[in-house]
């Protein structure tokens, strides 16, 4: 994947990646893929034929990709002499976190682990130790995090924030709905028939509901339930609703 992600990356620059040992560990593709992805100028030369001019070559490009990242040097799982040496694992953990942090959509495999064996040599003789690494994400822990959003931490809140949670709904619907002319100062009456909640919707989702499909000035309990439900029908299909919500 990430072979043909660098390939892809720097097709127009003629350079093909064949082995990421092999091809990397010199600067010159990372070199060329910081000044396409970040158009960073690196003050290094394109080419570094000795060790010597590698080693000055990477210094630069690992200070460039940790001050991108915004990383302390303890946080880094890859070096200098790591890369020189081609050192696989601390070349995939360097680029997948270049390719996080300048291409963040990019559908990077999850749950991508591999284990490690460390030998040390010791007065008693060799010692191993196995440990799991992930190269990726894991997805499970991903989308645990994933479902606690903002509003979530709001709702768990003791019960005398309950204040401070309607606060915050009511400066998100208001900034949407305001684009419509509509003004919201109420959860409880102004969200009953189901309108203000439509408009949000439409306006949240980008699309324009027909007006002939709802009642815009409701007469009757009936035209609101209506309403509701065409709401928690669109949050369903479009699957924003994974739970059962009562329209009365």
């Amino acid at each position: 994947f990430l072979i043909e992600w660098i390939n892809r990356t720097l097709k127009e620059e003629h350079i093909v990646v064949k082995s990421l040992e092999e091809d990397l560990y010199d600067g010159l593709v990372l070199h060329h893929l910081l000044e396409n992805l970040g158009s960073l100028k690196l003050d290094v030369d394109k080419i570094a034929l000795t060790e010597k001019k590698q080693r000055q070559k990477l210094t630069v490009i690992m200070e460039a990709v940790a001050k991108c990242l915004q990383l302390e040097e303890s946080q880094l799982k890859w070096s200098v002499e790591s890369i020189l040496a081609k050192d696989l694992l601390s070349t995939l953990h360097l680029l997948v976190a270049i390719a996080k942090h300048f291409e963040p959509n990019l559908a990077l495999p999850p749950n991508v682990q591999v284990e490690t064996i460390t030998i040390e040599t010791t007065s008693r003789g060799l010692k191993t130790s196995n440990a799991v690494e992930y190269i990726t994400e894991n997805k499970e822990n991903i989308e645990a995090q994933s479902k606690d959003d903002a509003f979530d931490e709001l709702f768990s809140c003791a019960p005398d924030k309950l204040k401070a949670v309607k606060k915050a709904l009511l400066k998100f619907v208001d900034q949407h709905v305001a684009k419509l002319g509509l003004n919201v100062k109420d959860i409880e009456s102004q969200f009953s028939d189901g309108v203000i909640l439509l408009l949000l919707i439409g306006q949240l989702e980008g699309y324009f509901l027909n007006l002939r499909n709802f009642f815009l000035t409701p007469a009757s309990t009936t035209e609101m339930l209506h309403n509701v439900n065409l709401a928690l029908d669109l949050l369903a299909e479009g699957g924003l609703l994974n739970f059962p919500v009562s329209s009365e």
